[in-house]
């Protein structure tokens, strides 16, 4: 006999790369470090799938593989059932499977291009610590910004967004906590001194207090 045993899954736990420097050296500097958490709306689902054939040529997929994966997505379809009966077949033509072990590989290709053409690589903006300079961590469909001003953070954000858009990913707006959250820290604390930011993007207003 088989005992099955769940468990309350934690929600996964964010570490900055040793490449940063420790806090107790920003701490030394007086560095104030701001952050920006993204959350795309309903990323996967939002996958084109002639951008992202066009993404994995670009990035150097091979042919063959490419062909492989527009064969396992050809000829899709789905229907709707509501309470007055169902639709007609329709073509689908955006999201990458849930589930499938392929998708969190096609998603990262496809914010990898985003992040190329954002220029992200070459700016200036961003963290500055052993001659490097590191402005973005990602996880998937998670992705945080950083800088060390919040006019860098602005510029890193509304690269990240026109280029997102680009190719059909947008930032969510349906819960303004969630869309994009700012935060600062300095030395070893967040900071908690009542001054506040106000981002604009796509008509939304967010007030951010910290």
């Amino acid at each position: 006999m088989f005992k099955l045993v769940l468990e309350k899954a934690r929600e996964p736990e964010i570490k900055l790369p040793t490449s940063v420097g420790s806090w107790k050296k920003q701490e030394e500097f007086q560095k104030n470090i701001y952050f920006c958490f993204i959350d795309y709306a309903k990323a996967f689902d939002c996958v084109d799938h002639n951008q992202l054939w066009k993404i994995l040529k670009e990035m150097g997929i091979p042919e063959h593989l490419t062909c492989l994966l527009r064969n396992l997505y050809a000829g899709q379809e789905a229907t709707v059932r509501t309470g007055h009966g169902t639709t007609d077949w329709f073509q689908i033509a955006k999201g990458v499977r849930q589930g499938c072990i392929l998708s969190p590989c096609l998603f990262n290709l496809y914010a990898e291009y985003i992040m190329r053409n954002a220029g992200l690589e070459e700016t200036q903006a961003g963290i500055k610590s052993a001659r490097r300079t590191i402005n973005n961590l990602r996880y998937a469909d998670d992705t945080t910004l950083m800088a060390e001003s919040e006019e860098e953070l602005k510029s890193l954000l509304m690269k990240v967004k026109v280029e997102s858009e680009k190719v059909g990913l947008k930032l969510n707006s349906e819960n303004e906590d969630h869309g994009i959250r700012s935060h600062h820290f300095m030395g070893n604390r967040w900071g908690n001194s009542g001054s506040s930011v106000r981002l604009y993007f796509s008509g939304l207003q967010n007030h951010y207090r910290w």
